[in-house]
Parts: structure tokens; sequence; C-alpha cells
């Protein structure tokens, strides 16, 4: 699929709507080459892995959940499971991040679903002055800061990582 089939223009017309009714003037760019991965869209962007907030949607007992991790991190899902007080998080299938979001895994943005997600975002995604998120397609991204980020999704912010204590 390239950026300009009408559904993936549909995505990311969603994504601009979600970031305009929050107030965050982002532009969507488009990048010649995917930025599916964190490491594919740091290259293209210039930045640091960890700047690149990825979405990840997991399903959190019965429920999806998006989390917005740093590029630079691996959700503990044992250990965010104790911390949002569910009895297991499990990784969702390609087919219920479509269904979740509206958007195909490689492109899922923080925003522009077809009805709210619960979200998690990884406190570490503070470090940094400027972040990047996907825009609904393999090839969108838009800058946002931290705070933006927890404005656009509601968010609660958690660590993602394991626990360092023992």
């Amino acid at each position: 699929m390239n950026d300009h089939s009408p559904e993936d223009e549909e995505r990311t017309r969603r994504v601009a709507a979600g970031l305009a009714a929050a107030g965050i003037e982002a532009q969507i760019v488009t990048l010649p080459d995917s930025a599916a991965t964190a490491a594919l869209a740091a290259e293209a962007l210039g930045v640091e892995v960890g700047a690149i907030a990825n979405s990840l949607v997991f399903v959190a007992d019965d429920e999806p959940l998006l989390v917005m991790t740093s590029g630079a991190h691996r959700v503990d899902t044992a250990a965010l499971a104790r911390r949002i007080g569910v009895q297991r998080i499990r990784r969702a299938s390609a087919d219920q991040v479509l269904e979740a979001t509206g958007q195909r895994v490689g492109g899922v943005s923080p925003t522009g679903h077809p009805a709210g997600l619960r979200t998690i975002i990884d406190e570490s995604l503070s470090r940094y002055g400027q972040l990047w998120a996907a825009g609904g397609t393999a090839h969108a991204v838009f800058p946002l800061t931290f705070d933006e980020l927890v404005r656009l999704t509601g968010g609660a912010v958690h660590s993602v990582e394991a626990d360092t204590d023992s």
C-alpha cells in the first residue's frame, strides 16, 4: 500500500482532525520511505530513537490498550499490568489493531481512532523536547511535545519498563 491510496489519505485526515480538535498545530509529514519502526523513523528524521513515540496496541484483559512508548524501550507487560491494575496484557494481533484504531500496524497514531482508547504514556518520553509519532500510515509522522501527547490522548503516564526493585 502506498500513502496515496484513498484509505491512507482518510487515515491521515482523521489524525489531522484529532490534532486540530486537541488544539495541536502539528504538520503531518509524509516520508518517502516507510517509518514503520522506531529505528526507521528516527533514521528518516535524524533524531534519537528514544524521541519516537511508538504507538503499540495491546489487549489488557479483554479491552484494547494503546501504549505510547519511547522507541528506545520495550514494554514489560507484566510490570505494566500490575501498575495499571489489570490481570494480563498481551500484544494485539494485526486484526485487533486495525479494529481498535482503524490503522494498520506500523502506522498507528495516538489519535484518529474510531473510538477513544485507554492509553498509557511511557514516562521516559518526557525527557525529549520534541517527539515524533505516526500519522496514521507507515509513511506519515508528526512532531509534538510530551505535554501535547498527554493532552491528545488523555493518557495516564507510567513507567513501561520492568520493575527495578527486587
